[in-house]
This record gives C-alpha cells, structure tokens and sequence, in this order.
C-alpha cells in the first residue's frame, strides 16, 4: 500500500472528503500545478472512485473544471497538460459500466486503455497502479479502446439484444429498447439507467418519441404498440390491431397520430390520444420492416421484406409509388431533411439514395460486409450514419457516396442508430446488449489493434511459452511474441473460418484446419505454406498429432477422421462409423489409439495402425462436445450438450459414472495436473469441480453473467482461468472457490490459455483481439 493510501485510511470521514473535494477547491482558487497533481495521481482517482460519497461519476466531474475560469486565468495552465487530463477522463469514461459494477478493476481498465502514450505523468500513474496489493489481471498491451477516438461511452443494462433507440429533443437522454422486453431511460452525460419500463410481453423492436420529449411510443412482437410516460413509467394505453409482431414506428410532426408497420404485411394510422385504429395501408407482399414520415407530415416511407419501398399518402392511404432495386430485404429508410430524397438500407450489404418525387435509384453505397440494419442523416443533410451486422457504424457523405469514416466497437450486429440535434454525436444500439455514444468529429486518427478481423477461435502456446499461435473466423492464423504482444506474422492461405491448431512436438510447426475443408502444416519461422492436406468433404473441425510429430488425425463434419503423414501429405486411412459430425479428438499418450467425439451423442475408440472401431461408448442423449484423456491414458472424460460429463474406462470399455450438475449446455473440460479431478465450463454460467474417484462435485465457481466458454489450469493447479460471453476473464483459486481477480474486456472471450510459467495468460475474443495478460501479486 502507498503511502498516500495508507495515510488515506487512517483519516476520519470527514477528513477523507475534504481530501477528495480537494481538485475542485484548487479549482476555484485557480491553483493549476495541485490540480493537476491531484487529477494525475492513481491513488486518489483510486480513493475517490471506491469511496462511498463519491465514486466514477464524480471523479469524471472533477475534470471537467479544467474549463474553469480561474484555472483559466492562471498563468500555469498548461494545454499539453490539458490534454493528459481529457485523456485521463476519457479511460475512465470508457470504463465508467465496468467500474460502477467493480471497482477492483481500475488499474486493470487505465493500463488496457492507456499504457501506450508516451506521457509522463501517465506512464508514471501506472506504474503506481502496478504497485497495489491486490490480485489483479495486468494487460501487457493496449487492448482495449483508448481515450482521444469516436467511442466516449458505453451504456449496459439490458439482459438481452438491444433493438432501437431515441433521443430526447435536448439530447440529455435516450430511450431504448431491447430483446429483454423493456424499454430504459438513460442519462447520457452519466450513462445512468434512470428508468426501466415494463410491460410488454415480448421482445420490444421500435421506439419513437413525442415531438414534446414527455411521453414515448414502443413496438413489440407482441403484436401491440404501447404510449408511457416518460417522467413516471406509466404505461398509458396499449394499441391493438395488428395481427403480427409490430416492427417499426413513427410520430407525425404534429404529435397527434402515430404510424406503426408490422410483419403482418401492413402499415397502421392510430390517433394518439384515443387509441383508435384509423386507417391500414395494404400493398406489401411481405414484412414491413420500417416507416419514416416526409417532413410536412403528409406522407410516409415504407420498407419491407419484399424488397421494395412505398409511398403513401397518409390522408388518403394511397400507394403513390414503389421503390425497385434492392436485391434483399429493405430494413431501414430516413428522409433528407428537406424531404426530397431517401435512404434505405438493406440485407443486400448497401445503402440506396433515391429520389422521392421520380422514384430515380441516385446512388448506392458500397462498403459493408453484411447486412445494413439502420441508417440515420445528419441534422444538415450531408451525410449518413449506417449500422451493420458486420458490427460496425459507417458515416457517409451523402453527394459524394464516399465512405469517410468506420466506427468499431461493438462485439455483434448493430441494429440501430440515432444522431444527437447537434449533429455532433451518435447512439449506437446492439446484438451485444449496449449502447454506445461515439463522437463524430473526433477519431480520424483512431488506434488500429494489432489483431483478427473477426472471433478468436483458438489460442495456442509454444512449447517455451514465448509465443502463441491465434486462428480466427476471419480465416487466418497470427504469430505473436507473448512478452510484447507484438503482431509477428500472419498465416495467409486458408480460404475459410480456421477451427483449430496443433503445434509439432519440435515446435517448430503449426497444423491448421478449416472450414475450407483442408489442413495446411505452416513453418512457424518463415511463414510458409508448406503442405495442404486435401480429402475431407466438409468442414474439419479438430486436429491432433502424433506423440512422434510424424501423423496427424483430423475430425471432420463430413462425419470421419483421418489419419495424415506429415511428411508427404499422404491420407493414409479414413475413420469411418461416426453417423453425425465429429467435434472432438484426442490421441492417447502411447499413439497408438484415438478417441473421437461427435453430435451423434457417441465417443469412438480407434485403432489407430488399423483403422478398427474398437468400441462405441453410448450414455450421453446429445452431442458431445469436448473430451479429455487422463495423463496415464486409462480414462476419458466426456462433455455433453445434455449438460452433463462422463467418466469413461478406456481397458474395460465401461462407462464408471456421470457427473450431474450442470443446467445447461457443458462446453469445455481440463483436468487438474493430479489426475484426480476435473473442471467443467458450462453455458449455465459455471465452471464445476469434480472428484473422479468419488463423483463427489466438490465446487461451483459462480460469478460469470453469461456462457462459460474456456477453462485453463496453472501449471501447479492451484489456479483456474475461465472465459465468458460476458466479456470477462476470471482467474479463481481451485481449492477455496474465491474469485481471485477479474479482467473486463469489449467483447465476449471464445478462448483462453496459460503459459507453462503459470503467470502469462492468452486470451481471444469474439472481435478478432488476442488479449496478452499477467497475473500480478498472485
């Protein structure tokens, strides 16, 4: 503990407050060198932060009186130092939904955002951040969004997608609405969830504000549209007619009628203060996915599944025009702010400009690599926000059609968008359960990550545990150095997903396998592509090698194994008897049998010189999903999406027992160094210890919020890592079942592992990152 920590807890109360009050009294007296001083030192932002009367929020408050007249007028005040302060404010504001939740991950948070700037008094702040006592997960690079780009804000509540979004006319709040089937009202300067509203009975898709900012307007798939208040949640009427899920809303200008589209094919006019259903709009052939309304109030856009746009007259419900071009379903459309021109977005990857008065195609907008979900304009008309299931936002200048800028941050499909009055900020909504509030005129120089361009799908360690092997969705494999995370060559050449790798005995070479249905072994030094192994049908799912490094066993979805020489690429014999795709391999430690595990609920032991199915083990009642042997080779140990693990006797072929526990699917298994027992992973958000011996479930380890993806043990097996759909990293002690520290990152975690010196850590996500960690004061 420093010495200003220690002084710090033997204060009483009120001393400690005139401490933590103490940036904004330098404030007043214009005492620029001690504010500063205070607003740079890690052991007060950390006091501050964990102290009751004051906390994040607070403490992001104290730096915002550097525009303070007196600091002003100081003849000390330093715009370099200026700088290092928003900088500061800008860690902590990105990591204000982590730290509300823990506090223990301060310094965790301030080193993964911000150890690459080469700033003094920030290098020196984590350098005393480093030094605390407490167990704690320490990034050895910058592996998370710093502060300076587009991304100012991250708001989490929802348990569930989150669907749409809006604003209030003073651009204080926003609503939105999620899977979960609520709405929430959040405070955009704090990221406060000030209001949940229920009462729909399904997942809510739309919301749309009164032109007054007092009362709100939600769609669900439950078929109804409901109107709360938004000062006290009430739930004031509720709209039926639809005959199908409501999918989109919208407010004439006046307030006084509110338009609704639904996948029953049609479009709904409803008097807002009644209720009443005034009018339906036939004419779609298919879903119709959004509604936006001409700026005179008179007529209305509509987007749809059948690929088309239409033109309504709103008095007369009068199909005035449709819109041909779109090569998929049209999900989102806004109207320029003069109302002569359109903007859809569609599955087809693009975005559309077209002329409302001529139904004339003027542009298409090129850039996306899936799916475009929403789109809003800029308050002047000039450019255009997208949101996209390749989970980033685009602005686009709306003349011109160029791509000026890509916003990335989220970890899954962005579903909707919306711009603050000013023009100057945007809200993203998401598929990863936030919203985001980004910054449109910051962020032309944002930090790129040395990293995939899609999910981690597997880590690999060298045998010295210098460097790691990382495959990836984005159809490649990454060399890195594990002391400095440095990005040390890309493995070119697969033409599809990479599911897994195997590293030589020697080290010296990788095994890959893909969904492009191949293997290719890469020479670890110089990157090449030494040999492609051609003969499965679909997609190889596992890779195992020989004790010898001289064969190499894959699994695949075309329901075999086979058994490759290493050398002459040679397919020396085919598995067949699996009747479902394999998901799973295993070699016993002599080499000469493998087990497979596959989705037709059975493991298969194999011979492995002559190709004979030695025995079938039944028991599990749905896919098996992960296998282990034990280190003498006598048992196996089995992972199941019938949520449970078998222990199995490899010499006498019997199944010895099942370890029940488990609430969900199990996904992942590792065994203590003893041999003596086992630890589960699971999508009930646990990992489980097991006693082989007794079948006795000795601990659960609870704390994760989401899906338990990957397990890995320390060396000495005293310790265990566990990865999360819920963005976390989790190291435990395996004896007490203590969470010993916690790692947040941006994205969920889809692996992990642990260096042979039992300190590193390696970890990928479902963004493409590949996260270097290290286990201090442990």
């Amino acid at each position: 503990m420093s010495s200003f920590a220690e002084k710090f807890a033997q204060l009483s109360l009120s001393d400690q407050r005139t401490i933590l009050i103490d940036p904004r009294v330098k404030a007043k007296i214009g005492k620029w060198k001690p504010f500063y001083k205070r607003l740079t030192d890690f052991d007060f932002i950390n006091a501050k932060i964990n102290h009751s009367d004051f906390g994040v929020q607070s403490l992001i408050e104290d730096y915002d009186l550097i525009n303070d007249s007196e600091l002003l007028n100081n003849p000390k005040y330093n715009p370099e130092q200026v700088k290092t302060l928003k900088l500061i404010q800008g860690a902590l504001r990105l990591s204000t939904h982590i730290l509300v939740k823990d506090k223990m991950q301060l310094a965790g948070q301030l080193w993964g955002r911000m150890q690459h700037f080469a700033v003094p008094e920030i290098q020196a702040m984590l350098e005393v951040a480093k030094q605390q006592v407490l167990p704690w997960l320490r990034p050895l690079t910058s592996n998370l969004i710093s502060p300076g780009g587009s991304l100012l804000l991250t708001l989490t509540g929802h348990s569930d997608r989150v669907t749409a979004v809006a604003l209030t006319p003073d651009g204080k709040r926003v609503i939105s609405a999620s899977n979960d089937r609520t709405l929430k009202l959040w405070n955009l300067e704090t990221g406060e969830d000030e209001r949940t509203f229920n009462g729909h009975s399904d997942r809510v898709t739309a919301v749309a504000l009164t032109p007054d900012g007092k009362r709100v307007i939600s769609a669900s798939n439950d078929r109804t549209l409901k109107l709360w208040n938004l000062e006290t949640g009430e739930d004031e009427r509720t709209f039926n007619g639809h005959s199908d899920s409501v999918t989109a809303v919208a407010l004439t200008p006046d307030g006084k009628w509110v338009i609704s589209a639904s996948n029953d094919n049609t479009l709904k006019l409803w008097n807002l203060e009644t209720g009443e259903d005034e009018r339906t709009f036939n004419g779609h052939s298919d879903s119709v996915t959004a509604v936006a309304l001409t700026p005179d109030g008179k007529r209305v856009i509509s987007a749809s599944d059948d690929r088309t746009l239409k033109l309504w007259n709103l008095e007369t419900g009068e199909d005035e025009r449709t819109f041909n071009g779109h090569s998929n379903s049209v999900t989102a459309v806004a109207l320029t702010p003069d109302g002569k021109r359109v903007i859809s977005a569609s599955l087809d990857n693009t975005l559309k400009l077209w002329n409302l008065e001529t139904g004339q195609h003027e542009r298409t907008f090129n850039g996306h690599s899936n799916s475009v979900r929403a789109v809003a304009l800029t308050p002047n008309g000039k450019r255009v926000i997208s949101a996209s299931n390749d989970r980033t936002l685009k602005l686009w200048n709306l003349e011109t059609g160029e791509d000026e800028r890509t916003f990335n941050g989220h970890s899954d499909w962005v579903r909707a968008v919306a711009l603050t009055l000013d023009g100057k900020r945007v809200i993203s909504a998401s598929n990863d359960n936030t919203l985001k509030l980004w910054n449109l005129e910051t962020g032309q120089h944002e930090r790129t990550f040395n990293g995939h361009s899609d999910r981690v799908t597997a880590v690999a360690l060298t045998l010295d545990g210098k460097q790691v092997i990382s495959a990836s969705n984005d159809n490649t494999l990454k060399l890195w150095n594990l002391e400095t995370g440095e990005d040390e060559r890309t493995f070119n050449g697969h033409s599809r997903v990479v599911t897994a790798v195997a590293l030589t005995p020697d080290g010296k070479r990788v095994i890959s396998a893909s969904n492009d249905r191949t293997l290719k072994l890469w020479n670890l030094e110089t990157g090449e592509d030494e040999r492609t192994f051609n003969g499965h049908s679909d997609s190889v799912t596992a890779v195992a090698l020989t004790p010898d490094g001289k064969r190499v066993i894959s699994a695949s979805d075309d329901r075999t194994l086979k058994l490759w020489n290493l050398e002459t690429g040679e397919d020396e014999r085919t598995f067949n008897g699996h009747s479902d795709s394999v998901t799973a391999v295993a070699l016993t430690p002599d080499g000469k049998r493998v087990i497979s595990a596959s989705d037709d609920r059975t493991l298969k032991l194999w011979n492995l010189e002559t190709g004979e199915d030695e025995r079938t083990f039944n028991g599990h009642s749905d896919s098996v999903t992960a296998v282990a042997l034990t280190p003498d080779g006598k048992r196996v140990i089995s992972a199941s999406l019938d949520n449970t693990l078998k222990l199995w006797n490899l010499k006498t072929r019997q199944h010895e027992r099942t370890f029940n526990g488990h609430s969900d699917w199990v996904r992942a298994v590792a065994l203590t160094p003893d041999d003596k027992r086992v630890i589960s992973a699971s999508d009930d958000r646990t990992l489980k210890l097991w006693n082989l011996e007794t079948v006795q479930h000795e601990r659960t380890f609870n704390d994760h919020s989401d899906s338990v993806t990957a397990v890995a043990l320390t060396p000495d097996g005293k310790r265990v890592i566990s990865a999360s759909l819920d963005n976390t990293l989790k190291l435990w002690n395996l004896e007490t079942g203590e969470e010993i520290a916690t790692f947040t990152g941006e994205a969920p975690f889809s692996c992990c592992a642990v260096a042979p010196d039992g300190v590193a850590i390696v970890a990928g996500d479902s963004s493409g990152r590949v996260h270097f960690l290290r286990l201090e004061n442990v």
